[in-house]
């Protein structure tokens, strides 16, 4: 059962759930999701691995170039071209809970998960979104690709509305809370190997 936006909102002050958020998404939420923004941008340029080996266990993900960063950067605009498959991050910082959490008073405790959707704009423009779910005990930025499908280039700014978050209850127990390597703000190994978690 997803959340309400207002109901997140209450839940943020008390666990810090989501940090950054716009002066919208404060001050006026919408339906049952809270909007985040695209703050920074990466283009790949090196290969990748993913070893099947439970002996080795080593990977490495790709070398990536920044193409704009909104510390840096400002609302600088960014153009993709038909093709173009780009990394993007939020500007947004995610705290999901380590541990269940009683977020109404008639109904147990339980741990929170955060499913992020692409706004519809990015659909209308023929831009696919890629992204995954995001476990409890996460913490850090929210990394997801995106490619313009279409026949047409796609400008958005960083800065944008462009992913919507939805926090959902989990029925039952977890044995083991994220630990993985992307905890953080971390996009990549930058092809560095590393053991896998």
């Amino acid at each position: 059962m997803p959340l309400s936006a207002v109901k997140i909102l209450e839940l943020n002050k008390k666990y810090n759930l989501i940090e950054g958020l716009s002066d919208r998404e404060l001050n006026n939420p919408e339906g049952c999701g809270i909007d985040l923004r695209v703050g920074r941008v990466e283009r790949i340029i090196g290969d990748s691995f993913l070893g099947a080996d439970n002996t080795s266990r080593e990977r490495y993900s790709p070398k990536t170039k920044t193409i704009g960063d909104i510390k840096e950067d400002g609302n600088k605009l960014i153009v993709m071209k038909p093709g173009d498959y780009y990394l993007v991050q939020t500007m947004e910082t995610i705290s999901s809970p380590k541990e269940k959490i009683k977020y109404d008073d008639n109904l147990p405790a339980r741990f929170l998960m955060p499913v992020v959707y692409p706004r519809v704009s990015l659909q209308i423009g023929c831009v696919s979104w890629h992204g995954t779910k995001t476990d409890p005990g996460y913490t850090g930025t929210l990394t997801f690709g995106i490619k313009n499908q279409g026949e047409h280039d796609f400008k958005f700014e960083l800065g944008a509305r462009m992913f919507n978050i939805v926090f959902h209850e989990v029925y039952g127990e977890i044995e083991r809370v994220y630990s993985g390597q992307h905890q953080g703000d971390r996009i990549t190994s930058q092809g560095e190997t590393e053991i896998q978690n």
